[in-house]
């Protein structure tokens, strides 16, 4: 019978240990893969130290104890293994893990490393199979370590891997002297206006797009080798950097013609240290351009504004600092059909007449920068306007929606940043006439700024919304004291712990004619 009682134990604990290996590797997935930043999440989250882990210490401890009987101790293991497994293998998360190649890699060497442990342990202790247990539940409690080492492991063989999947995205690009390539990068909106130049583009040149969020340069290496083909004739790469040089990486790869720059903000603070570092990596793409390229530039921004440029002929748009802008959005009218406005070239008068079912400055910004490159590339002027009319709005970022009970829902879940959170909270305000919710946990990335801007937000959306509803406990002090400074009543501040507590909130108290906001959705690591 104690044989076979190991054996359950032993099933159980693998069961346990492949779920929480399975769960790290998702952790270190949404960190990038980067060890520095998975060890700073685990410092900040306190993982690997909660409750199931100290609880996993103290029976992986009490199994070692000499006078913990044998079979007492194995049916302890079991116990946590099957109720540790069960919990974790039945939470849902946000953005799960995806078993990509080197996701599979890792997950593989890890599995072998806990194996080689547990052969060890069984070789080298008179109880084989309860040292197996005992093993098995200490590597459930190094699992963080394990996945680290794992990656560790395999340094040389992805590097090199990476090099020789570089190595054919370089190729297939200098076999293509004709393409015309277009750098979109910025703290925030780049995004939006890789699809708004995208979309416009479409209509007079075969384009192709770095998809979703590929904005680091293995992203764009992907696209390039799996969608790439020899009858586009323009390629929008979007530029994502969390460290200064990671643009110019991309940049070196792709050799861009042209580059767009949205907004220099206090976005990955945590990263940069310094706006002046954020400065200097998105003007890395502008740097990096040719003499006969085009660099077209947000003047809106400050650190934008006073940041010359004189390798390349620059043109500077604008809605709001419109002093020295070559690009203006003049007579904005905003409606429930969306937004018509004119962009205006300064220098020749030139103007084009356009009308989106977009709403908010932002969106107005964006597709200006759209506009001013895809003019500079020879789109005639009904073609701009057709494709601007029929854009549609990019999903989670300020969109609008109507759904069924009358509600109004503003979707701003993506990657919520100071700027872009303050033009959402405008377009709350504006709503009517029932009653405004604001649901959002606040921003992250933003280093030393980050209870202050936090702070800030809640005090404009104490009087931009009737019911604040406030995510979690990652920012919840800043924004509560941000709501309590802009004057909302106590009454109307709705602290929860997650999203789906707080859908159920909003079910039981909104009605027909209400508007929602929903301001960012934090990732898994972000409690």
């Amino acid at each position: 019978m104690i044989w076979i009682l190991y054996a359950v134990v032993a099933c159980l604990a693998v069961f346990n240990l492949s779920v929480e290996l399975r769960r790290c590797l998702m952790m270190f997935q949404q960190n990038s893969y980067r060890a520095e930043r998975y060890r700073r999440w685990l410092s900040k989250s306190g993982d690997s130290t909660s409750g199931w882990h100290l609880c996993g210490l103290i029976v992986f401890f009490i199994g070692l104890t000499p006078f913990s009987p044998a079979a007492a101790s194995a049916v302890l293991m079991g116990i946590f293994s099957l109720l540790c497994g069960l919990t974790f293998a039945r939470r849902k998360y946000k953005k799960p893990l995806v078993m990509t190649m080197r996701a599979r890699r890792i997950y593989i060497t890890a599995l072998f490393l806990s194996a080689l442990v547990a052969g060890l342990s069984m070789l080298l202790f008179k109880a084989p199979l309860l040292a197996l247990c005992e093993a098995l539940v200490g590597c459930w409690c190094l699992s963080h370590l394990v996945i680290l080492a794992s990656n560790a492991l395999l340094t040389p063989v992805e590097n090199r891997i990476t090099r020789k999947y570089y190595n054919e995205a370089r190729d297939i690009l200098r076999s293509m002297p004709g393409l015309r390539i277009i750098g979109v990068t910025g703290s925030y909106g780049k995004t939006t206006t890789k699809h708004y130049l995208y979309r416009i583009l479409s209509e007079h040149f075969d384009t192709l797009m770095t998809p979703g969020s590929y904005n680091t340069t293995l992203g764009v290496v992907r696209t390039v080798r799996e969608m790439l083909r020899p009858y586009h004739q323009v390629f929008i790469v979007e530029m994502g950097a969390k460290n200064v040089g990671d643009i110019k990486e991309i940049c070196d790869l792709v050799e861009p013609w042209g580059g767009i720059v949205t907004a220099v903000g206090p976005q990955h603070l945590e990263s940069f240290k310094t706006i002046e570092n954020v400065q200097a990596t998105k003007f890395e793409l502008v740097d990096s351009l040719p003499a006969d390229g085009l660099a077209v530039v947000n003047n809106d921004f400050e650190k934008i504004a006073d940041r010359p440029v004189g390798n390349v002929r620059c043109l500077r748009y604008a809605v709001k600092n419109t002093e020295g802008a070559d690009w203006l959005a003049r007579d904005i009218e905003y409606g429930h059909d969306g937004t018509r406005f004119t962009a205006v070239e300064v220098a020749t008068g030139h103007e084009i007449a356009l009308k989106t079912h977009l709403v908010g400055e932002c969106n107005i910004s964006n597709l200006l920068a759209a506009v001013a490159m895809a003019h500079e590339l020879g789109v005639p002027d009904d073609r701009i306007a057709y494709a601007v009319d029929k854009i549609e709005q990019v999903e989670h970022r300020l969109s609008i929606k109507r759904v069924p009970g009358g509600l109004t829902i503003i979707d701003d879940a993506f990657n919520s940043n100071p700027v872009g959170s303050a033009m959402a909270l405008d377009v709350l305000a504006a709503m009517a006439p029932g009653k405004r919710f604001l649901i959002t946990p606040g921003m992250i990335e933003l280093g030393d700024e980050q209870f202050e801007l936090n702070r800030a937000f809640g005090e404009k959306a104490a009087s931009c919304c009737d019911i604040a509803i406030v995510v979690g406990e990652y920012n919840r002090e800043a924004i509560l004291k941000g709501l309590a400074d802009g004057g909302m009543a106590a009454e109307a501040v709705k602290p929860v712990a997650s999203f789906a507590e707080a859908q159920r909130l909003l079910t039981s108290m909104a009605a027909a004619g209400d508007a929602v906001l929903y301001e960012n959705d934090l990732p898994d690591t972000f409690k």
